[in-house]
């Protein structure tokens, strides 16, 4: 889009050259008056030019193919659709530029039903076989997805040129067709066709993978050879590509050689390629250097930088980057703002608050906003909260799409409330979205928590069973639900149908070995997943395993496994590790384990409170106090654990002693009475054991 401030000056040119020709009477020469159509054209004032086309008093092809140029550049292909109706009720006759300019907005607009009316009436005035007619159709056919029609478009053709080249092999690219796309290129080299920037920039869209890297090397030697090394749109792929097959270095490269010749994609897609390295450094100090080059930012690269990093973890930086965006006047951008809480969301609890303060300061929410906000509460325990921005969403006029299903069904499983669960998954098939992977995958896991599998199972049947998305969660669902047997067997199934196991199916089935003791066969699926499946096992997997090993009681073989591991072992294999210590009772590994988690967490309250409960059991006072005495010096407090209850569709939520609720006085009353009760109960108890054993004396 243009800026505005060039608007306006265009507009203003073109106003004085108006009034100029109206003057002078020139206006009435149609060539004249086609020469001040196009200038409004150009400057995308429609509204002005569909005037100047009103009053024109002689109009020829020329003036239709112009006003229809005009709309479809303005992505208004109702308005040029039906100009080129009102063309042909005047009798003015259609020539490869009115072809070429409504088949343009056809493909824009993916109308394959209008294109096919357009290519009707191209074969009827016999211009079918005219170079920009039938590019167009080409360009068309391919942009819908009918590469079969645009390739015999191609092959009808007397007279290609780089158009229809670039068109075909862009229609293969859209289409994933790599071995066409390559071969079609080297049938264009062939023919002595010259490549161009874009015949070669949607080419290495395809180039995104490591296994594509060599192929990668000889386009960029092709490229040089051909001399668009200096071509923007060129380079701007070239790092992205070599960026997503794993070569950060010839990215920089690239980027190095662009010195003089860079626009803003270009430092976008050097920005873009540091990230996806998780190279936040590199990508901070680019983004500083792009602005003292004289590059202004935009959104973009603020969403880009903003989205990469999380307050928590990287010392304020975020925090910075929100103070840059309210200094630059960009608080009210809908894709920034979304950016800003996103960030905070990764932090945690920790910055919760803050996310949920942008997302309610947000003038305009859209389905982004929405979705990020209800995700981070739900992956972050915020469920209360979830289910009410939810029902928020629903009055609003924001449609909610899966990403929101998926999220506030976690929100119900996570509180146990099958109720409201229902409710939701009556919802999903309200909007026909019951089916997608990601709802159904949310409705298994719902089911799965609340116990009741055979409606989990019931959602699962309701699939394609083709995803591992929705295989992952029902096999997750067996195993949480003790029937590890069942789980393998539909680990089994899902091998025998060939859906693509991935490291969350292994994280699964090692869940269900772990929960059915079955240690050796956990073993063996751990050790299989690299030289069997290609996957590498991650943080996780170890986590499982060692938590197998615990619940068969096997320290030893736990505590070796975390020496073998090939990377550090994190907190969450501590955690395991110390659980299983503390099923043991084994003290003295325990507290080997907690003086790593001191370290690694020291402010986390789960630690402490474990090793001082096992010390408590062993009688360990002193211990006990030592423990109790580090949390008051690092003003670690536990956690309260809390308790959920659905009720008339609304979830209470209530601690240990907890005055918070807006019945508190009524429940504790009630409370009162239950333990006047039990104490009775007790008293009577007691009673009748005391008389049934003075009767058995006195029997005696």
């Amino acid at each position: 889009m243009r800026p505005f401030h060039s608007l306006v000056g265009s507009l203003r040119n073109v106003s004085i050259t108006h009034c100029r020709e109206i003057k002078s009477g020139a206006f009435s020469d149609v060539y004249c008056a086609n020469n001040v159509l196009n200038r409004y054209v150009k400057s995308q004032h429609m509204r002005l030019a569909h005037q100047l086309f009103d009053e024109m008093p002689h109009r020829d092809t020329v003036s239709w193919n112009t006003i229809i140029a005009g709309h479809v550049n303005c992505r208004e292909l109702e308005a040029a659709w039906e100009v080129l109706r009102s063309m042909r009720r005047c009798g003015f006759g259609f020539d490869g530029y009115t072809f070429g300019s409504i088949l343009k907005g056809v493909a824009c607009a993916l109308r394959y039903d209008l294109g096919q009316q357009v290519h009707c009436v191209v074969v009827k005035v016999g211009y079918e076989s005219n170079v920009y007619s039938g590019s167009a159709l080409l360009d068309m056919y391919a942009k819908c997805g009918r590469v079969g029609d645009a390739y015999a478009m191609f092959d009808s053709l007397p007279q290609r040129n780089s158009v229809s080249w670039n068109a075909l092999i862009a229609g293969y690219v859209q289409g994933g067709d790599c071995c066409a796309a390559f071969w079609l290129l080297n049938c264009m080299e062939q023919e002595g066709m010259q490549l161009e920037d874009g015949t070669i920039a949607p080419v290495l869209t395809l180039l995104g993978d490591a296994e594509f890297y060599e192929s990668l090397v000889q386009i960029h030697c092709k490229i040089i050879k051909h001399g668009l090394g200096c071509e923007n749109t060129v380079c701007n792929a070239t790092i992205t590509s070599y960026s997503e097959c794993g070569s950060i270095e010839e990215a920089e490269r690239v980027f190095d050689g662009t010195f003089g010749t860079r626009d803003l994609v270009t430092w976008n897609s050097m920005l873009a390629a540091y990230l996806h390295h998780q190279k936040e450094q590199l990508a901070c100090k680019l983004f500083l250097e792009m602005q003292r080059l004289g590059f202004e930012p935009d959104i973009y690269s603020y969403t880009s930088i903003i989205g990469a990093y999380s307050e928590q973890i990287h010392n304020n930086h975020g925090r910075s980057f929100h103070g840059l965006v309210i200094k630059r006047g960009l608080q009210n951008s809908a894709p920034i703002s979304n950016a800003l809480v996103s960030m905070y969301l990764k932090s945690g609890n920790h910055s919760m608050e803050e996310a949920l303060q942008i997302f309610e300061s947000m003038e305009f929410k859209d389905r982004v906003s929405w979705n990020s906000i209800l995700t981070g509460f739900s992956q972050n325990g915020w469920n209360e909260d979830a289910l009410r921005l939810f029902g928020d969403m629903r009055y609003g006029e924001v449609e909610v799409d899966h990403y929101a299903f998926s999220a506030v069904l976690r929100s119900c499983s996570d509180l146990g409330t099958l109720n409201l669960g229902q409710q939701v998954h009556a919802l999903t098939l309200k909007s026909g979205l019951e089916s997608n992977e990601f709802v159904a995958s949310s409705l298994i896991s719902m089911y799965s928590k609340c116990g009741i599998i055979d409606d989990a199972k019931k959602s699962f049947e309701e699939t394609l069973k083709d995803s591992s998305i929705t295989w992952n969660s029902i096999i997750f669902g067996y195993a949480q639900n003790g029937q590890g047997y069942v789980a393998l067997d539909l680990f089994s199934q899902m091998k025998k149908q060939k859906v693509k196991l991935d490291h969350i199916t292994f994280v699964a089935i090692l869940t269900a070995c772990s929960h059915m003791g079955l240690v050796e066969q956990g073993c063996n699926f751990l050790k299989s997943m690299n030289s069997e499946y290609a996957i590498a096992p991650r943080m996780e997997h170890y986590a499982c395993a060692v938590d197998l090993y615990g619940r068969a009681g096997r320290l030893d073989m736990a505590k070796a496994l975390i020496e073998e591991m090939p990377f550090e072992p994190d907190a969450m294999v501590w955690k395991t590790l110390l659980a299983a210590c503390r099923a043991c009772g084994n003290i003295e590994l325990a507290s080997q384990v907690a003086d790593y988690l001191l370290v690694l967490e020291p402010e986390e309250h789960c630690t402490y409170v474990l090793l001082s409960d096992m010390y408590g059991h062993l009688e360990r006072w002193d211990a006990k106090a030592s423990v109790k005495k580090l949390m008051r010096e690092r003003g670690v407090r536990k956690v309260p654990g809390w308790s959920w209850i659905e009720l008339k569709n609304e979830v209470h939520a209530f601690k240990a002693e907890d005055h918070l609720h807006p019945h508190c006085e009524e429940i504790y009353f009630v409370l009162r009475i239950l333990m006047d009760e039990m104490k009775m109960l007790d008293i009577v108890t007691t009673t009748l054991k005391q008389s049934l054993a003075e009767g058995d004396d006195y029997g005696t």
